[in-house]
């Protein structure tokens, strides 16, 4: 069992190694970051960092992936330290927010196994690609924005003029070495090349820039990147009463919500960079014990991290030996490689996040303007504008799925046809073509005037179908008109997942199906 944890699944262990490192590089200035969003101190984000990676690397999350500490949890997570610790402060408890963030992520946890195990993640194939496409944009603009924070002191003001171009030129000597490297040799990751090159060159006092020893400085820290194996933590000083328990329980939730979508949607996205297929049900469960294990031992939680992923596979990282490695040397770097990684210039990390964005958006976006209905345009654009203006991911893909149903609902609703026949004596058929739902009932049965028809009415339904309560609805509506008039309606050629539907509602609504309705037997080959 224990070497199942670290088969190798694709590509080959070189570059699931070199990748794995490369990732961790870059996990170090983003984990510090989302813990000052979270209200929490860096150790917690980098722990969490290091649990989530491992565990869903090992558990069985979607090869070549990679799970962190992200920014979207510590926006959900933040408020409830705030008022944990309000509610410490008040009890005379010390970091009380940190108990109430640890029991939220292990709920969170809970959640997400319970989702796997329902096998919910399948609800991912929902997704219209309008909304991957503006998701997709929406967050290449969210990292590019994030970016500029880079080149601010800790009071939020521009750095000065100097320091702005020594950043700017070595974020370009970063993505021109992630650009060009791979002209020469693609041995090692152009990315970590870049990475090392510039920082080494920092270390040996080469030029003088804004490094992650400063970024910790900002926070209030010491400068120092250093810390001990964790140890669980479970949070005994919460006062479990209605308040509280239902502030956690729906902060969990949330969570737990924003991990699965977030996670989901970049596993659809890593599916289709690679051309193969991740099981969403299964990277559920991983999300949900790695969430579990993250908040018992003291980490703030997370989910996957399309960043951190794209940067896996543009490296080469194609299996889960790239997730391990990246955790276990993100591991090393907090209890002994502090002291070096710490003087890595920020520049060298944000080059690597714009070359991420220039791959991460869509740019065939731009070319489907007037060559694709407008609707898919206007979801494209709506689901970019929520997802750069609120930084809720999971709020814009549920907006974005909402629209397309909606608009789905609409043009469906358009194609329900009704024809008359007249060729029977005394009886009018109307066949009816198209799908009869919530959305199209109206006007079906606004086509119907019994003071217009004979006493006889058949509807025929063979090239039709009847989809939900709806419709059923509507047809008992209609047969009750035309028994007010005196006249009968009957339907005919219904499929038998139709005459099940009808049968199993007839305690709701009274249809009559016509006695020469034939019925259908598989043909004898």
């Amino acid at each position: 069992m224990i070497f199942d944890l670290i088969r190798k699944r694709n590509g080959n262990w070189k570059d699931d190694t070199l990748s794995g490192l490369t990732v961790a590089l870059a996990l170090v200035p983003e984990a510090i970051a989302f813990s000052f969003i979270a209200n929490v101190n860096p150790l917690v984000g980098l722990w969490a960092a290091v649990f989530m990676g491992f565990i869903t690397a090992s558990l069985g999350g979607r090869p070549g992936m990679i799970s962190g500490a992200t920014g979207a949890i510590a926006v959900v997570v933040g408020k409830l330290v705030e008022k944990g610790n309000e509610a410490g402060a008040a009890r005379g408890v010390e970091d009380l927010g940190l108990q109430y963030l640890f029991a939220a992520i292990m709920i969170a946890g809970i959640i997400q196994v319970l989702f796997g195990v329902l096998k919910l993640g399948r609800f991912i194939r929902l997704v219209p690609h309008p909304v991957m496409m503006g998701f997709v944009n929406g967050l290449a603009i969210v990292i590019l924005l994030a970016q500029f924070g880079s080149f601010k002191d800790a009071s939020g003001s521009w750095l000065p003029q100097n320091e702005l171009m020594v950043m700017g030129v070595l974020a370009a000597v970063t993505m021109a070495i992630i650009h060009f490297f791979p002209k020469l040799t693609n041995a090692v990751p152009s990315i970590l090349v870049a990475i090392l090159g510039v920082g080494c060159a920092s270390y040996f006092g080469l030029f003088e820039t804004k490094t992650i020893e400063d970024v910790l400085r900002g926070g209030g820290g010491t400068g120092e990147l250093k810390g001990s194996f964790p140890v669980p933590v479970w949070p005994g000083d919460i006062e479990w009463d209605r308040a509280t328990l239902f502030l956690i329980v729906g902060t969990a939730f949330s969570a737990a919500m924003v991990g699965i979508v977030e996670s989901l949607m970049t596993l659809q996205l890593i599916d289709d960079m690679t051309e193969t297929r991740g099981q969403g049900n299964r990277e559920c469960l991983a999300q949900g014990s790695a969430n579990f294990l993250s908040g018992l031992f003291g980490g703030m939680g997370g989910c996957a991290m399309i960043g951190q992923s794209l940067i896996n596979i543009k490296s080469g990282g194609r299996g889960r030996w790239s997730g391990i490695v990246a955790s276990l040397a993100l591991a090393l770097f907090i209890m002994v490689g502090g002291p070096v990684i710490v003087h890595i210039p920020v520049a060298a990390l944000v080059g690597v996040m714009f070359m991420v964005v220039i791959g991460t958006f869509e740019w065939a976006t731009l070319r489907t303007w007037g060559r694709v209905p407008f609707h898919d345009i206007f979801v494209i654009v709506a689901v970019t504008v929520i997802t750069v203006w609120t930084d809720n991911l999971a709020l814009a893909v549920f907006v974005g799925v909402i629209l397309s149903a909606l608009v789905f609902a609409w043009e469906s609703a358009k194609h329900v046809r009704l024809r008359r026949d007249d060729s029977q004596e005394g009886v009018r058929i109307y066949n009816l073509q198209g799908v009869l739902y919530f959305g199209s009932v109206r006007e079906f049965a606004e086509r119907l005037v019994p003071s217009n028809d004979p006493d006889e009415v058949i509807i025929d339904f063979k090239e039709a179908r009847v989809a939900d309560f709806s419709s059923l609805e509507a047809l008992n509506a209609i047969t009750e008109r035309y028994k007010a008039a005196g006249k009968r309606v009957r339907l005919r050629h219904l499929s038998p997942a139709c005459a099940k539907l009808i049968d199993r509602s007839s305690a709701l609504v009274t249809v009559e199906v016509a006695d020469d309705d034939p019925h259908y037997e598989p043909a004898n080959l």
